[in-house]
C-alpha cells in the first residue's frame, strides 16, 4: 500500500497551532509547519485511519471475495485496476463491485472477478480516498472541520511536547516519551 496523493490540508492550521503554543511571532513558522505534519502523521499511523482527504493504492495479488480498505473512514474508490498475465492493464467495471463505506474499515466486494490469468507480482490496484468528509459552506471547503477534536486536542498536545522538548532527553529529568494523554486520546477511535 502507498499514499498517491497527501492531505489537501492539516487538521490544525498554523494560527490553531501557534495559539495553542501562545507563539506570537513568525521566526519560527517552518518549524511549527513541520510539527503539525508530524503529529498529523504520528496520529495517523496511531490510530491507522486518515483524517483529512488522501488518495491511497492498495496492491493485491488476486481478486479476493472482499477486500478491507485500510485508513478508514472511507470516502470512495476511485478505480480498480489489474493487470493481465501479460502486463497490460485493464480497469474493472464498476458493475462488478460493490463498495461498503459504512463500515470501518470499508470494504470492496468483488461481484464478477475477470477469469484470466493475471500478472505474477501485485497485479490488482485499488485506488482510493480515505478521510473523514470535508464541509462545504458558502462554497469555501474545510477540509479539517470533520476531524474529531481528541484528535485535534491530541495533535496540540503533541506539537506542544515536541515544541518544548527539541531533544530526546532534557538533562536533569527522565527521558521524555509521548505523553500519555496523547495516547489516552486517540486510543479512543483506533482501528484494530
Amino acid at each position: 500500500m502507498r499514499l498517491v496523493i497527501p492531505p489537501l490540508a492539516e487538521p490544525l492550521s498554523l494560527e490553531e497551532a501557534k495559539m495553542h503554543l501562545r507563539v506570537e511571532y513568525d521566526d519560527e513558522d517552518a518549524m511549527i509547519q513541520s510539527l503539525i505534519r508530524a503529529a498529523r502523521e504520528y496520529c495517523e499511523n496511531f490510530q491507522r485511519r486518515a483524517y483529512v482527504s488522501q488518495v491511497w493504492e492498495l496492491y493485491l495479488d488476486t481478486f479476493p471475495a472482499q477486500i478491507e480498505l485500510p485508513r478508514p473512514p472511507l470516502l470512495s474508490v476511485e478505480a480498480i485496476t489489474y493487470r493481465d498475465a501479460k502486463g497490460e492493464q485493464h480497469t474493472l467495471s464498476p458493475d462488478a463491485y460493490i463498495i461498503d463505506a459504512a463500515t470501518e474499515p470499508g470494504r470492496v466486494f468483488i461481484t464478477s472477478a475477470p477469469k484470466i490469468a493475471l500478472f505474477p507480482a501485485s497485479p490488482v490496484t485499488i485506488r482510493f480516498v480515505a478521510g473523514y468528509e470535508p464541509v462545504i459552506t458558502d462554497g469555501n471547503t474545510d477540509y479539517a472541520a470533520g476531524v474529531p477534536d481528541a484528535v485535534k486536542q491530541a495533535m496540540r498536545l503533541l506539537i506542544g511536547h515536541w515544541y518544548e522538548n527539541r531533544e530526546a532527553v532534557t538533562i536533569g529529568q527522565m527521558p521524555t516519551a509521548v505523553p500519555f494523554s496523547v495516547e489516552a486520546l486517540l486510543w479512543q477511535d483506533r482501528v484494530f
